[in-house]
């Protein structure tokens, strides 16, 4: 038995307008062009925004947790089951949390990356 090895055909790493004067993938932006740069360039910044939004919330809400923790009247000796409070917090409370950052960073990197093909369709 013998192996094949199965690959891609090689493209060209600037996209070239077809007959119709289009790109042929809309994602494909020519890198050269002063539009293409500024597209690709906005998209960058606008997914590193959200990414500092989203970390920078996730840990505001990490930080309350915490003070919440700390300082609540009673949380140290609250008990669920005979297990602490703090401990069900923080090793159970702070998925749902991840679950939910993640989700929505998803959610708007996706519409981030709509918009931007929208505007590639429109050039």
């Amino acid at each position: 038995m013998t192996r094949v090895r199965v690959t891609a055909p090689r493209q060209s790493a600037t996209a070239t307008p077809g007959a119709s004067g289009k790109l042929p993938y809309p994602g494909e932006l020519a890198e050269d062009s002063d539009a293409g740069r500024i597209f690709i360039r906005s998209l960058i910044r606008s997914q590193l925004r959200l990414a500092l939004v989203v970390a920078c919330g996730f840990l505001v809400i990490l930080a309350v947790i915490a003070v919440f923790l700390v300082y609540g009247p009673g949380v140290a000796e609250t008990r669920i089951f005979g297990i602490p409070l703090d401990w069900l917090v923080l090793g159970a409370g702070i998925y749902p949390v991840i679950g939910l950052s993640a989700w929505l960073y998803n959610r708007a990197a996706a519409r981030n990356e709509a918009r931007y093909q929208d505007l590639v369709e429109d050039k």
